[in-house]
């Protein structure tokens, strides 16, 4: 089993700044995808940042620009750095992890952090 905590969430201003961290513990073996999506009150989850398996980067078109992820594998974390945030940024931000044991795959997600961007 992988457990995610999350933090960094909070209520900002437009045009400011926020960063969110999560760190996996537990059993971790390959992870193939470790990223963030965010969910708006009424819409689908959508994809914001993720580091594949290879070490590349993929971002949603909505943050390209503004948002940047990075990670400590080490630490088996993974961060967002949010910068000139949008009122349309407001969502819950949740975690993923995706892991590779064998042919078996998990997929973990954390329990959410709620990202409020004011106008």
């Amino acid at each position: 089993q992988v457990q995610l905590v999350e933090s960094g969430g909070g209520l900002v201003q437009a045009g400011g700044s926020l960063r969110l961290s999560c760190v996996a513990s537990g059993t971790v073996f390959v992870i193939n995808f470790m990223g963030w999506y965010r969910q708006a009150p009424g819409k689908q989850r959508e994809l914001v940042a993720g580091f594949t398996s290879g070490g590349s980067t993929n971002y949603g078109d909505s943050v390209k620009g503004r948002f940047t992820i990075s990670r400590d594998s080490a630490k088996r974390a993974v961060y967002l750095q949010m910068n000139s945030l949008k009122p349309e940024d407001t969502a819950v931000y949740f975690c993923k992890v995706v892991t590779i044991s064998g042919t078996l795959q998990g997929d973990y997600w954390g329990q959410g952090t709620q990202v409020t961007v004011s106008s």
